[in-house]
C-alpha cells in the first residue's frame, strides 16, 4: 500500500474480525460447497432461512448439475456482492468428445482456446443470448481416458464452460459436450474455503442450543473477504459517515491506497480498521492521487456500511 498520510489510532468502528456474532452474521460470507442437484439460487435461500436472515445472495451461478464454490452473502453483506463480479473462477471439468482423438491434437486445442474468445450463452441460461467475448486465461488437460479429457480452467467471470467444451469438440471435428464440471475457486475463495450445508447447520444448532458461536466464526467470513481481490483506498474517519451517505471520495480523505490503480477500476473503500465502507469507481490514477491536494478521487457505486457507524464529522 502507498502511505499518503498514517492515521492516528481510530476511536471508531470495529475490526471485521473483532465483530459480534450478530454483526458477523448481517455482514457475512458463507462460502458454500454447493451440492448436485439444487439450483444456487435454491442453495441460497437454505443458507437464509438455516441463519434467519432477511436476505442472502450468491455470487457467481453454477447450474444444478454443477458442484463447487458459491459465495453466498449474507444480510447486510449482499450489497458487495457486484465486487465479484471482477473476480476470475477456476474450474475442473470432464469434457466428453464424440469420437477417438489423438492425444496431442487435443492438446494442441486446448491451447488455442486460451485467450480472448467468443461465446453465446447456452439454451438455458440466465442471461439474453448474444454473442459476446470473454477470456480464457489457462486451459490444461489434466487426464485422458478414451474420449473423456479431464481438465482444468481459469476464466474470465461469465464464461460458459459448457459452451466451451462445445467450441472445441467442434474445432476437432467431433463434437464434444460437458460431463462434468466442479467450481475450485472463485475470486480469492478457495475449494479449502468452502463447506458444507450440514457444516453450517451443525454450527447453527451448536450456537442456538449452547451458545457456542466457535463452528460459526470459523466458516462465517467478513464481508470484507468479498473486497479482497480489489484495489484499495484507505480513508480518513472523518471521510468514512460522508461516503456512507453517497458522497464521492474526495483526495484529502484518501490516507492509503494500493498502486496500480486506473481510472475505472472498481475498487473497494475501506476504513483505517479495515471495514468495507463503500465499492467505487477510480476517478483517478494511483500516480494522481498520490500528487493531487484536491479533486474525486473515485465516485462512489454501492454503499456497504450503515450510516452513523462512524460519526458525522462532515459539513
Amino acid at each position: 500500500m502507498i502511505v499518503l498520510h498514517e492515521p492516528p489510532m481510530s476511536r471508531h468502528g470495529r475490526r471485521p474480525e473483532e465483530r459480534s456474532i450478530q454483526d458477523l452474521l448481517r455482514f457475512g460470507v458463507f462460502v458454500a460447497d454447493k451440492p448436485q442437484g439444487p439450483s444456487s439460487h435454491q442453495v441460497s435461500a437454505w443458507v437464509r432461512d438455516l441463519l434467519r436472515l432477511p436476505r442472502a445472495g450468491h455470487a457467481g451461478t453454477l447450474d444444478p448439475r454443477v458442484t463447487g464454490v458459491l459465495p453466498i452473502a449474507l444480510a447486510n453483506a449482499t450489497r458487495a456482492v457486484d465486487a465479484m463480479l471482477e473476480g476470475d473462477k477456476e474450474y475442473v471439468g470432464v469434457l466428453q468428445l464424440h469420437q477417438d482423438v489423438d492425444e496431442v491434437r487435443i492438446r494442441g486445442m486446448l491451447e488455442r482456446f486460451v485467450g480472448e474468445v467468443w461465446q453465446t450463452p447456452p439454451v438455458r441460461s440466465a442471461v439474453k443470448r448474444e454473442l459476446r467475448t470473454r477470456w480464457i486465461y489457462d486451459l490444461e488437460p489434466l487426464e485422458f481416458d478414451g474420449r473423456l479429457v479431464l481438465f482444468r480452467t481459469r476464466c474470465e467471470s461469465g464464461t460458459y464452460i459448457r459452451t466451451l467444451c462445445n467450441d472445441v469438440g467442434e474445432a476437432l471435428g467431433v463434437g464434444g459436450h460437458m460431463l462434468d464440471l466442479r467450481r475450485t475457486r472463485t475470486a480469492t475463495f478457495p475449494e479449502k474455503e468452502a463447506h458444507s450445508l450440514l457444516d453450517l447447520k451443525d454450527a447453527v444448532v451448536a450456537w442456538t442450543d449452547e451458545g457456542d458461536e466457535v463452528g460459526l466464526r470459523q466458516i462465517i467470513q467478513p464481508m470484507e473477504s468479498l473486497l479482497r481481490h480489489l484495489p484499495q483506498i484507505v480513508v480518513k474517519d472523518t471521510a468514512v459517515d460522508a461516503i456512507c451517505h453517497g458522497s464521492n471520495l474526495a483526495v484529502p480523505g484518501v490516507t492509503k491506497l494500493s498502486p496500480g490503480i486506473k481510472r475505472g477500476d472498481l475498487v473497494g473503500i475501506l476504513s483505517a480498521k479495515g471495514e468495507g465502507v463503500a465499492l467505487a469507481n477510480a476517478t483517478l490514477t494511483s500516480d494522481e492521487i498520490v500528487i493531487a491536494k484536491s479533486g474525486i478521487a473515485a465516485d462512489s457505486k454501492r454503499v456497504l456500511m450503515d450510516p452513523g457507524t462512524y460519526p458525522k464529522l462532515w459539513k
